[in-house]
């Protein structure tokens, strides 16, 4: 393995081992854990970082790496890249951190940038709508929507993408895959994504990035998607005979129900709320004890503001949320305005917990907190503090725990591992969680019961729900034009190619979820 060794930070430091593929026309996607590599591994083919092969005492060397190279693929790529004839594009994993770089009009931004097909990538992400906006008042999703459209109008040889799909719901996230495949016909294209199905979706080939986060880690061959994807999922690398994970992800192919006999918790009778420029409209619903709802539907329709008047943030301008509960919320944007280290924010906001074996056992230990104990909450990254906020929600007293986002900044890994600790801590509590999230692998683990979200985003939303998984993800779908079938291996949910065969009898069948 020595002899693979592409780059060493310093002694005892963190190795990276292998490349992945490069090869113009196809998109290829690098799917790992966090803090094994993949980040180095952009820096590297981009240029940033020259790779120094393991010795870590002396800087990379330009020509070392061409020589090094020789005769292959690499060799060629590198000196035309150090030469400056290749052009990359690169969008960045943290978009939040785009109004702290950028001030002003996002019209003004894009005009600053260097690039073409400025009209066409507007229209191609539909951004129009916010143009005239203030950068620091966009959301995470237009935020998302921006910094993709930025990279795009960019003439380049070789894109980067790292977590394009974060904070955008269903279908953007197919819009965006559908505009990254015809992009790759022209263009090399890296693609760093957590949610598996849009990975399934627009990568051709997958390199999968396993090791030791923080000491090493190493690029796997290249894989077809759909075997990279159940290797990943398996936890089993066949072709490298090694084990990435100690336990196996699995699916189930009839959802879970619930028992409609279930205590009550919460009822609301219709619920109506208007903005300035937003009205939403929800349908009367009630939660019962011990269960898991889901949350779905398109940004912009009203989602964040029905939890809300569930978390009493906010009041509806008509009807009743009839409970008399304790509610711990998680907001889907998470900003704590206080210097204090994860253990003194849980001994201020939830000391119970840190006392309790069973949350030590369940939430604590699974999500590995003991190593961010010391570390001061403003600089946790994006991962990290996110397992902090859902660690923090479940660690108050509450009979019902409102999650928003949870999956974001997640890898794919610890998604699953946030999948499974949600669902335990349901189950053995008999409490009550309602979860919004994007990311329809997620959304599958954890629920019994699904809640949908209809209307013309930023103008009026519809809440209806909840409804049993196979009607509720039957309305979600049909409502976005997507279909989903099942992996005949892993039962995993896979997006079917609009078109398709699958597509077209499935829809004619009403079928746009489970077979």
């Amino acid at each position: 393995m020595k002899e693979e060794t592409i780059h060493q930070y310093g002694e005892n430091s963190f190795r990276l081992y292998r490349l992945p593929a490069i090869k113009k026309g196809e998109t290829i996607g690098i799917l790992g854990r966090n803090g094994i590599g993949k980040s180095t591994t952009i820096n590297i083919l981009s240029g940033i970082i020259v790779p120094n092969f393991g010795n870590y005492d002396k800087n990379g060397d330009k020509d070392e790496v061409i020589e090094h190279f020789r005769g292959t693929v690499y060799g060629s790529y590198f000196k035309d890249l150090y030469a400056g004839r290749i052009k990359i594009a690169y969008k960045p994993q943290y978009v939040d951190s785009i109004p702290k770089i950028y001030k002003g009009k996002v019209k003004d931004y894009i005009e600053s940038i260097q690039g073409k097909r400025k009209d066409e990538v507007i229209q191609m992400m539909r951004i129009e709508k916010i143009l005239n906006r203030n950068i620091e008042e966009l959301s995470g999703g237009e935020l998302q929507s921006l910094a993709i459209s930025v990279t795009l109008m960019k003439d380049a040889d070789l894109y980067f993408f790292d977590e394009p799909s974060s904070y955008l719901d269903i279908k953007q996230r197919l819009e965006f895959a559908k505009i990254i495949k015809d992009l790759s016909q022209k263009a090399q294209v890296y693609v760093v994504e957590h949610d598996l199905a849009i990975m399934d979706f627009l990568a051709d080939t997958v390199h999968i990035v396993y090791g030791s986060e923080g000491a090493y880690g190493i690029i796997s061959k290249p894989l077809t998607t759909n075997h990279a994807i159940n290797s990943y999922l398996s936890g089993f690398l066949k072709e490298e005979n090694v084990r990435i994970r100690d336990w196996e992800i699995k699916f189930i192919v009839h959802p879970p129900s619930i028992d409609k006999s279930l205590e009550k918790l919460i009822e609301w009778s219709d619920l109506t709320k208007k903005f300035e420029n937003f009205s939403l409209n929800v349908s009367s619903g009630k939660l019962l004890k011990g269960e898991v709802v889901g949350v779905v539907g398109e940004n912009a329709t009203g989602k964040t503001t029905f939890v809300k008047m569930l978390a009493g943030v906010i009041n509806p301008d008509s009807g009743k949320i009839d409970s008399n509960i304790k509610v711990s919320y998680k907001p889907q944007y998470i900003r704590f305005d206080e210097s204090i280290t994860v253990n003194d924010l849980f001994n201020k906001y939830a000391k119970s917990a840190l006392d309790d074996p069973f949350f030590k056992n369940e939430i604590w230990e699974p999500f590995n907190l003991n190593s961010l104990m010391e570390r001061d909450v403003m600089n946790l990254a994006g991962g990290e503090l996110q397992k902090v906020a859902i660690s923090l929600c479940f660690g108050r007293d509450a009979d019902v725990f409102l999650l928003d986002e949870p999956s974001a900044y997640l890898d794919s890994a610890e998604r699953m591992t946030a999948a499974k600790i949600i669902r335990r801590f349901i189950e053995k509590t008999k409490k009550t969680a309602l979860v919004v999230d994007h990311d329809i692998y997620f959304i599958d683990l954890i629920s019994d019961s699904l809640m949908t979200f209809e209307g013309e985003p930023g103008i009026s939303g519809i809440g209806t729900g909840p409804y049993n998984m196979r009607d509720g993800m039957n309305r979600f779908l049909k409502n976005v034009d997507i279909t989903f079938r099942r992996d005949d291996k892993t039962k995993r949910p896979r997006i079917n190619k609009p078109g398709s065969y699958n597509d077209r009898e499935q829809k004619a069948r009403g079928e746009y979820y489970y077979l």
